[in-house]
């Protein structure tokens, strides 16, 4: 399971191990994913996208596809009407560590935990506190990235 959403694996990862504390900077990357017209010389040259250097790659490949991952799981596991309150404009919907769990699946979890070095519950507890605002964050025009 873990192997087959390495880019969702990351993306939680990543939130859980920043505790959310670059999320600025982050959000402010994904934000010019969405946005329209050229962020850059670079960035009408086939293959880009706006607000990166050169070809689609990099942390905002990750982070648009590792969403696009995450809202699939949320919406197997029969939450995605929580994943899409993050993503759309409104009040997020809280999750609770034992839902994390269920949708995040024994196996991703367990990747993250070897990967991160914290212990699964220090994991879902991080990234219950902090997924909602992150998700919300990383779509600010209420849709996921194309």
């Amino acid at each position: 399971m873990a192997k087959a959403y390495p880019s969702m694996i990351a993306l939680l990862g990543l939130i859980a191990l920043a505790g959310y504390q670059n999320r600025e900077k982050i959000a402010e990357m994904v934000g010019k994913l969405g946005s329209n017209g050229p962020q850059n010389p670079r960035a009408d040259q086939p293959g880009s996208m706006p607000g990166t250097r050169g070809p689609v790659g990099g942390v905002g490949d990750l982070i648009k596809s590792g969403l696009g991952e995450l809202v699939d799981r949320f919406k197997q596991s029969g939450l995605g009407d929580v994943a899409q309150s993050w993503v759309n404009h409104g009040p997020n919907q809280e999750i609770e560590p034992g839902d994390l769990r269920k949708t995040i699946g024994p196996d991703a979890l367990a990747a993250l935990s070897e990967r991160t070095g914290l212990d699964e519950n220090e994991l879902l507890i991080r990234l219950s506190q902090h997924l909602p605002s992150a998700v919300d964050r990383y779509t600010p025009q209420g849709r996921l990235p194309a």
